[in-house]
């Protein structure tokens, strides 16, 4: 090998050496930066001509996109179940359980108690009072309720809104990267760094709707949601939403009160079943919007009719005609069961007895249709409306069964159905959390092991310093031969 040769040799195992040690720095202070794949430096042997040296044939993005795409399906999953879990939640703790204080049960039992200690002393004024404040906060519980799963879907809905922007941005910003990495790709410039951008967007846009990344020429890729919509080739869909400033009960998807999703200005179906965008955060805040908090809405009101019927019952009390209004009231009317929708958020105290509002309590003892005071002494029509309050009768709406039920009954069928959809919903968020976790442990397995990067790094610096080391022999030989 003439000395020309060998300092050609040393010179391109330096720079293989000096790109390789660059390369394992950047995978160390990378381990542990989303979206990063580790990388190595693809070298082979360079003999064109008569000298041998070392040539760099480009840098290698190692990822296991089968793993990935299966974490990103876990992580959509854990999103969604978080979501529909927290909707949940709240729901239940609107409606409250019979333990704690100021939960529909407890205003119920408040309410009964209230009755029972007026029947015994029937004259006693402040206790007539008591039951028209404690018929009062149950109604106004109820309000409370329906007011904050209405609260739910305006937050589902702005929630919608929020992601369909992010998700419009991701889309774009993958379609942008695509081009510039197809464009680096025919020049044979550098695309890791590229793809660690595109990963994270794909990451984003996954969370929101689950995606499978179908892989194209040159590095590109186009984006499919698992419900079959195309959401990237090529170009980048435009996903189109039209949002609510306040969603009220009866407010709905199906009446068009209500927006769902546009592809390019097609409407897309999103509803839990067969969405073609279902699962993911974006799915679980239309479930919220549309089929969860409208569920529990339809329960509230089904109570709501059942409270204000018992008492517009004449057989109760007497003193009230066919049509007119009983203790509670659909906001100062008698109930229409025509309009049931809403009927929990506008249920009150008839002002007849409501003390607030110049109301006389005595009414509630003598009848909402007494034109005067009567015996102080006759509890009759106090007996009549807690009899009526725990009477088991069918119900005419909601979803109960078969079964009669009082009151009590009913609160408690929704506090139990609120309890077991929340806790099967946190099941299932558990295991889709356990398995997300263990899939992301594989993906970070097959990322950077900063020991084996310190050891290829140990590594390089024996091959640069052999390698500078013959450069500087050649150099010794060049002076001794020029010394000649």
């Amino acid at each position: 090998m003439s000395l020309s040769s060998a300092l050609y040799s040393a010179m391109s195992g330096i720079r293989a050496a000096s790109r390789g040690s660059e390369i394992v720095s950047s995978n160390i202070a990378n381990a542990n930066t989303p979206g990063y794949a580790r990388r190595t430096l693809s070298i082979s042997s360079d003999s064109g001509g008569a000298a041998v040296g070392v040539r760099i044939n480009g840098v290698v993005r190692h990822v296991d996109q089968q793993v990935i795409n299966d974490r990103r399906l876990a992580d959509a999953e854990v999103g969604y179940r978080t979501e529909t879990t927290s909707a949940l939640t709240k729901i239940e703790d609107l409606v409250g359980t019979p333990d704690q204080g100021g939960s529909l049960a407890a205003r119920v039992a408040d309410f009964e108690k209230s009755l029972i200690t007026a029947t015994s002393r029937p004259d006693a004024t402040e206790r007539l009072t008591s039951v028209a404040f404690a018929a009062k906060d149950l109604a106004k519980s109820i309000n409370a309720a329906a007011q904050g799963i209405q609260d739910t879907r305006t937050q589902a809905d702005r929630s919608i809104d929020a992601q369909v922007t992010r998700l419009n941005d991701a889309l774009k910003g993958v379609e942008t990267l695509n081009a510039r990495i197809v464009a680096s790709d025919k020049v044979g410039t550098e695309l890791s760094a590229l793809e660690d951008q595109r990963q994270q967007l794909i990451d984003e846009i996954s969370e929101m709707v689950p995606v499978r990344a179908v892989p194209r020429d040159h590095g590109a890729v186009a984006l499919y949601s698992t419900g079959g919509a195309i959401l990237l080739e090529g170009r980048a869909v435009v996903v189109g939403f039209e949002p609510a400033n306040v969603v009220t009960p009866y407010a709905s998807l199906h009446d068009g009160t209500l927006s769902g999703l546009t592809l390019n200005g097609v409407t897309v179906n999103t509803s839990s079943a067969s969405g073609r965008l279902h699962g993911g955060t974006l799915g679980a805040q239309f479930e919220i919007r549309d089929e969860i908090a409208p569920d529990a809405q339809q329960q509230i009101d089904a109570l709501a009719r059942d409270l204000i019927a018992r008492f517009e019952d004449s057989s109760v009390d007497p003193t009230i005609a066919a049509g007119d209004a009983g203790l509670f009231t659909d906001a100062g009317i008698a109930l229409d069961p025509a309009d049931e929708v809403g009927l929990a958020n506008r249920i009150s105290l008839n002002v007849l007895v409501d003390p607030d509002n110049g109301g006389e309590t005595w009414r509630i003892r003598d009848g909402l249709g007494a034109t005067a005071p009567g015996d102080p002494g006759n509890g009759a029509l106090l007996i009549a409306l807690t009899d009526t309050l725990v009477a088991q009768r069918p119900q005419a709406s909601g979803d109960f069964g078969a079964v009669d039920l009082g009151i009590d009954g009913i609160v408690a069928s929704i506090s139990s159905q609120l309890g077991s959809d929340r806790l099967r919903a946190d099941q299932q968020m558990s295991f889709a959390s356990a398995q997300a976790v263990e899939l992301a442990q594989i993906e970070r397995a097959n990322g950077v092991d900063t020991d084996a990067e310190l050891q290829t790094l140990m590594i390089l610096e024996q091959a640069y310093a052999a390698n500078a080391r013959v450069i500087s022999t050649v150099d010794e030989m060049f002076d001794t031969l020029m010394r000649i």
